[in-house]
Formats: C-alpha cells, sequence, structure tokens
C-alpha cells in the first residue's frame, strides 16, 4: 500500500502497529541519529529573542517535507457541515486575517534525558521556539462552512505521508469542537510576516495555540468535521501519556509548564560546559505553559532558589522572559531554573518517566565554571 496515495486516515481505526522498540539505556542508535540529523532544534542562545527567527525555531517532519505548487493546491473543508467549501490560497488571502504569538514545542522535548530512554527523535531541551503566525481563524471557515450540532471534533490531514508503527498514512491529527473554533486557532500561511519556509508547513499549517506541536498540521490539505472521536494513528497510537507498550494511556494536549535559560558564558566546543568571569552576571532566559500565565520562575544557584522578575509575555501563550542579576564566584557552580503556571504547577526536580517520553518538563541544569 502507497502511503501517498492515501486521501486521510479519517475515521478508519487505526491498523494494529508493528511492536515499538523498546527503552533503552545504551548510546544512541542508528535510527536515532537520523532523525536528528533530519530535524533539530533552537540553540538555547536563542531564547534572548522575543521572537524566533524561522531558521532557528525548533522542526520536527515525521515523513518528507512535501513539495507543494501553491497554484494548484487548495484546502478543502467538509464532513458534518451545511456546505462543504474548496479554497485556494488567494481565496484564503481574501478572508480576514489575524497575527497570534505563539510559543510552539515537540511533545518530546527532554526525551534523551529520560532512564532508559524512549527511542524516537532523541531531544533534549530545545525542541522549541515563538513565532507571529498570520492567518485565517479557524473558526472563521468553520462558520463559514456551517458547523452541524452533532460535530464532536475536526480533524486535520496533511500532505506529508508515510509508514509509522507499520501503519501506512498521511499525518492527520484532531481537536475537539470547542478547541477547533476557539478564536485565537489559526491556519497560518505567514510565519514572522513572510511566507511560511517549506519545513514549517507551506502553503498552509494549523496553528493550535497552548497544545503541543504535534496538534499544529503542517502542510494542510483537508479539514474534516467529524461526528466521532478519530481513531488515526497520530492521535490513537502516538502521542499519549503511557506507563508501558501495553497501556493504552491517555492524550498528549496542553503543554506542561517549563521555563529554559540562556546558558552564560561560553561554551566547552565538545561537552557545551559553561565558562565564566567572575562578578556580575545576567541570568535569563523564557518561561510558558499552555495551562495559562506563568506567574513565578524560581532560579536555583547551588540549590539556593531565588525569585525571578518577569517581563510581560509576548502574548496569551507566547513565552514570558525572565531574569535575575548574580554575583559569580570563582568556582564551579549548577545553575537551574523553576516556573510556576496560574494553575500552582510547577516543573518538576525529577524526570516523570513516560513509554514514548512524552512531556518531559524537569528542570534544566547547567554546570558553569567561573575563574
Amino acid at each position: 500500500m502507497n502511503p501517498s496515495n492515501q486521501q486521510s486516515t479519517r475515521q478508519e481505526p487505526a491498523p494494529a502497529p508493528a511492536p515499538a522498540a523498546q527503552p533503552s539505556s545504551g548510546p544512541l542508535t542508528q535510527e536515532e541519529l537520523q532523525l536528528a540529523a533530519r530535524n533539530h532544534s533552537m540553540p538555547l542562545e536563542a531564547l534572548r529573542r522575543e521572537v524566533t527567527p524561522p531558521g532557528l525555531h525548533y522542526v520536527l517532519t515525521h515523513f518528507d517535507i512535501p513539495d507543494l505548487d501553491v497554484s494548484s493546491w487548495h484546502l478543502r473543508i467538509g464532513g458534518a457541515v451545511e456546505r462543504a467549501l474548496e479554497l485556494s490560497m488567494a481565496a484564503l488571502r481574501r478572508d480576514p486575517a489575524i497575527t497570534v504569538p505563539v510559543t510552539l514545542e515537540c511533545a518530546g522535548n527532554g526525551r534523551s534525558l529520560l532512564e532508559p530512554r524512549p527511542l524516537s527523535q532523541p531531544w533534549v531541551l530545545e525542541a522549541v521556539g515563538t513565532a507571529q503566525w498570520t492567518g485565517v481563524p479557524l473558526a472563521y471557515l468553520l462558520g463559514k462552512a456551517g458547523v452541524l450540532p452533532d460535530a464532536a471534533e475536526v480533524v486535520f490531514t496533511g500532505a506529508d505521508a508515510g509508514v509509522q508503527g507499520g501503519v501506512p498514512q498521511r499525518y492527520a491529527r484532531s481537536l475537539p469542537i470547542r478547541e477547533a473554533l476557539r478564536p485565537d486557532v489559526v491556519l497560518a500561511y505567514k510565519m514572522n510576516g513572510a511566507v511560511l519556509p517549506p519545513q514549517h508547513g507551506y502553503p498552509l499549517r494549523l496553528v493550535v495555540p497552548g497544545w503541543y506541536g504535534m496538534a499544529s498540521v503542517k502542510w494542510l490539505e483537508s479539514i474534516e468535521v467529524a461526528r466521532a472521536p478519530f481513531t488515526g494513528f497520530q492521535q490513537q497510537v502516538a502521542y499519549r501519556y503511557q506507563s508501558s507498550a501495553d497501556d493504552g494511556g491517555s492524550p498528549v494536549s496542553r503543554i506542561r509548564v517549563r521555563s529554559l535559560m540562556v546558558p552564560p558564558g561560553v561554551p566547552d566546543f565538545f561537552t557545551r560546559r559553561r565558562f565564566l568571569r567572575a562578578g556580575p552576571v545576567m541570568l535569563e532566559g523564557r518561561a510558558w505553559s499552555g495551562e495559562g500565565a506563568v506567574t513565578a520562575v524560581e532560579v536555583g544557584i547551588d540549590g539556593t532558589w531565588l525569585p525571578a522578575h518577569l517581563d510581560k509575555p509576548a502574548g496569551g501563550f507566547a513565552w514570558r522572559r525572565w531574569s535575575l542579576p548574580w554575583v559569580a564566584d570563582p568556582g564551579e557552580h549548577v545553575l537551574a531554573c523553576r516556573a510556576t503556571d496560574i494553575t500552582g504547577a510547577t516543573q518538576p526536580l525529577e524526570q516523570n518517566w513516560n513509554y514514548q517520553g512524552m512531556g518531559n518538563n524537569v528542570v534544566q541544569r547547567v554546570t558553569a565554571t567561573v575563574e
């Protein structure tokens, strides 16, 4: 079966997947290195920027990057609607547009730090970025189509095709209807004011503020309003919090609270250990949460936690800069940062292991030598 010939995985149950590779305590595998070469993370020094340039923003592509011709591309909207729509890019650009600053983070960020390590894209901490996304509100287009009263979910299918877990598929995910109708969910055709780069979903992608990046389907080709829960692979098999391979688990959705620090000083090339001179240093970074506002960031210096200053956030679901002045004494130091959001959730000091390596928001620690 050629997955590139599939139109969608919409309401068909996902076939039984092939057995997944078991978590490992050994060196990175050849397969993990291949994934790491295809995908890339945001260098932590880019945390100094409120908006991440496209080339520094993290990228995860499950399959191949589609080569799409916008002159023949169309977006199809159908399913449980009063009227089906087929829209060209020219038509979409005539519709009202919004621009939303959004921090996107991969659900597998921090996976390689888990022990044993789940085998997939071996992210460390940097699978994140914040951009200004411009496009048509999804709710506006669903309003034009007329969502029927018995609608339950909205299914989004991209043009990227491949095989995962032994299952041929196009990448597809769904949102509950209440999430799809939020005013800030956008079908974006611009990133930071310019046309979407190919790796970020050209010509059109979904952006779901507050949710991990798997929800923001790229290279979008169809939207189907469904009356029943979507059972495709990326919904029912992948992106779940599981305790073991046999555990059905629970779905990954909103981003867990996290903060990251700009590593101070300069790095050793191979180990990335930091070196800096004694004296005043401004420690800084960014914090975010998919559950709402970040309300506090603490900075740990050799185990002592101090409150950081918080700047105004860039948006409702965009990261927030934090800073703390530090007078660095000569010697070896361990620096850390820990965020709390409006729900009271705080980053854990120890990792919460799960089978797929999802949502690992353990605090970052930076080892620094002050000379």
